[in-house]
């Protein structure tokens, strides 16, 4: 029993550094810490699924991979956005101010220099474990600075849109015409490595976490919101990237009507079966329930004179919209999974 509780109560960590080669070294170094589970994960694309089949506590990320620099911090914000509670420390070749500001900015908990010694790093892991910071006092005081000069406010609805740069709007409208991250670096004539850094800047300056919440924003914006939506269900692989599909269950549970009939939609077109076809009825219902609670809400702010004019320019427009009777009972227990 007792080596049973030993055994839970061990921290587990995935180590994902700059080669095959480092990683199972610094993994193997690691393990000889008891109190440590470690995995080692390469390529990094893997990173996702290893993180949720071992349930990771806390990340260990060098900020080079694949030979990119600063690839680790792109790699720990993709994570974060699928699992944001886990805890990370980045290792770093250079300790310089833009590298460890960068660090902070993409979510991490520690900041270890690779010239420190491995038992130190043990240490760290611990720490961030236990809910604390790991950093030196002159990168803690260059955070703290970068904190003091930043803007108080933060955009968080689509006037904040204009707080982007020319070059950032540019990338937003490309989004919100549905064009992944290497369709927009071929338009604009740039890395893909540049757009990823690009969007993760508009997401900090705009309050928004993710494309998902990036795209609602812009439905505002926009003077043809179908147009947005009809290139959102362009992504046929929407439903087999884990991540997107999580952020846009999220949305639809949060009550957001775009979302639950992107939802509605990206399942009745794949139809691969009756599951599909059930999430298709249940996003559904899920959304009538939601548009003719709405439409009840604005009736009562309405004349009669008003809603019979109201009516009849739903009668005139493109698509004649019906009436939305009361959704069968079960639509509203259909919120769950």
């Amino acid at each position: 029993m007792k080596r049973e509780e030993t055994i839970n109560e061990k921290i587990r960590v995935l180590v994902i550094d700059g080669s095959f080669i480092h990683t199972q070294l610094l993994s193997d170094a690691l393990r000889r810490d008891h109190d440590l589970e470690v995995f080692s994960c390469n390529p990094a694309d893997d990173a996702a699924k290893s993180l949720f089949a071992h349930n990771i506590d806390v990340l260990v990320i060098s900020s080079n991979l694949e030979g990119q620099s600063f690839r680790g911090l792109e790699l720990l914000r993709e994570l974060r956005a699928v699992k944001p509670e886990v805890r990370s420390v980045i290792l770093l070749d250079s300790s310089n101010a833009e590298a460890v500001l960068e660090v902070f900015r993409a979510g991490a908990r520690g900041v270890f220099s690779r010239q420190e010694p491995l038992n130190q790093l043990s240490k760290c892991i611990r720490c961030i474990h236990g809910g604390q910071i790991w950093a030196k006092s002159e990168e803690m005081a260059l955070a703290l600075e970068a904190l003091a000069s930043a803007p108080a406010l933060q955009a968080v609805d689509a006037n904040g849109l204009n707080l982007l740069s020319k070059r950032e709007m540019e990338i937003v409208e490309c989004v919100a015409e549905g064009l992944t991250n290497r369709e927009i670096a071929e338009r604009l004539k740039l890395s893909r490595h540049t757009i990823k850094n690009s969007l993760f800047r508009v997401f900090d300056k705009l309050g928004v976490s993710n494309r998902l919440e990036l795209l609602l924003m812009t439905l505002s914006r926009q003077s043809n919101p179908q147009s947005i939506f009809s290139n959102l269900l362009k992504d046929s692989g929407a439903l087999e990237d884990r991540g997107k599909l999580e952020e846009c269950q999220r949305a639809a549970e949060e009550g957001s009507l775009i979302a639950q009939l992107l939802l509605a939609q990206l399942y009745a077109t794949r139809a691969t079966g009756p599951a599909d076809n059930m999430l298709a009825y249940k996003w559904y219902l899920v959304a009538a329930s939601q548009l003719s609670s709405n439409t009840r809400q604005l009736a009562k702010r309405l004349s009669k004179a008003q809603l019979m004019q109201a009516e009849g320019m739903a009668t005139k427009s493109p698509q004649k919209i019906q009436p939305i009777s009361n959704p069968p009972s079960s639509g509203r227990a259909a919120t769950g999974d």
